[in-house]
């Protein structure tokens, strides 16, 4: 494995967080300040290929990495928050009932996270009037 292989590894191992290619990129820098983000591309596809990390793929977002020990993920539908979650390891489950060998799975729970719960009530409270004037009532002369 190449050095930069090892280091982008250690990277993603130590994080607790899903990076980006570009934030891997910024990462390996502190090391290596002359490496090309085409080298961390190549080595993350090559880790990737070989099982050495995870690749998050969400539509429209761009690709994650993650570490490889078993867990799955909470994904908020609105902004793309990645959470880590400790489920039972379905592997023999759904062997079982796909009847061929299967490598791995990849669950993906998704759900809206509290801080846009937190934005879509804001959104909602300003269109039913709910955020006018003291005592309830809505003028909107005051907007």
């Amino acid at each position: 494995m190449t050095k930069y292989a090892q280091k982008i590894c250690q990277i993603i191992s130590s994080s607790r967080q899903h990076m980006t290619a570009e934030q891997i990129f910024d990462a390996l820098r502190q090391a290596y300040p002359t490496v090309a983000l085409a080298t961390v591309y190549n080595n993350l596809n090559k880790l990737w290929r070989d099982g050495r990390i995870r690749k998050v793929s969400l539509a429209g977002m761009p690709d994650r990495y993650d570490r490889v020990d078993r867990h799955d993920h909470l994904v908020c539908r609105e902004c793309g928050r990645l959470v880590d979650i400790q489920l039972t390891d379905l592997t023999q489950a759904l062997q079982a009932q796909v009847k061929v060998p299967i490598l791995c799975y990849d669950l993906k729970l998704m759900y809206i996270c509290e801080d846009c719960r937190k934005k879509m009530e804001g959104k909602k409270r300003m269109q039913t009037g709910e955020l006018g004037l003291p005592g309830g009532s809505f003028n909107s002369k005051y907007i």
